[in-house]
């Protein structure tokens, strides 16, 4: 079974999309209740309800050994330790993700229009990406800390 999320289009893209236009699609798949046994009460609240943890709250925020961070909810690699850097806004930025790890939606809430960044797996929100980070690619990938888990390289 595929769970179907709709995403909020603008610009060309919404001029482009019709009223009835198929929701996303994901390959990993759980009911309501099904996350929330999966999840703690934090990781539910941000991979599933788009919430956000209150910043300097993650202990990844400081995590700096090489590694893989990876999706909370299906696990898939989405971050590389190597593109890893301290934005001084609290919680784990990067400037890359991995190849093929996420999706991005426009997100209007709060009054601002904003990228939200989600795993491309399950579609768990993992946070929000801003054009004001490093080079080499001057994009700052702003994450949760509760919707990624942490695994170091064996070295």
């Amino acid at each position: 079974m595929q769970t179907r999320r709709r995403f909020l289009l603008t610009g060309t893209a919404a001029a482009a999309a019709k009223d009835n236009a198929p929701p996303e699609t994901f390959e990993i798949v759980h009911s309501e209740d099904e996350w929330r046994k999966l999840l703690s009460p934090m990781q539910f609240d941000v991979l599933r309800r788009e919430g956000t943890e209150r910043p300097y709250t993650s202990p990844l925020n400081d995590e700096h050994r090489v590694g893989t961070f990876s999706c909370a909810g299906c696990r898939l690699a989405v971050f590389s330790s190597r593109t890893k850097f301290d934005s001084h806004t609290g919680w784990p930025s990067f400037y890359a993700p991995m190849e093929h790890a996420i999706a991005t939606r426009i997100d209007g809430s709060f009054g601002v229009v904003r990228t939200e960044v989600h795993c491309r797996r399950c579609g768990g929100h993992l946070g929000h990406v801003f054009d004001d980070g490093p080079q080499p690619t001057g994009m700052r990938y702003c994450m949760n800390g509760a919707a990624m888990n942490f695994a170091p390289s064996a070295s």
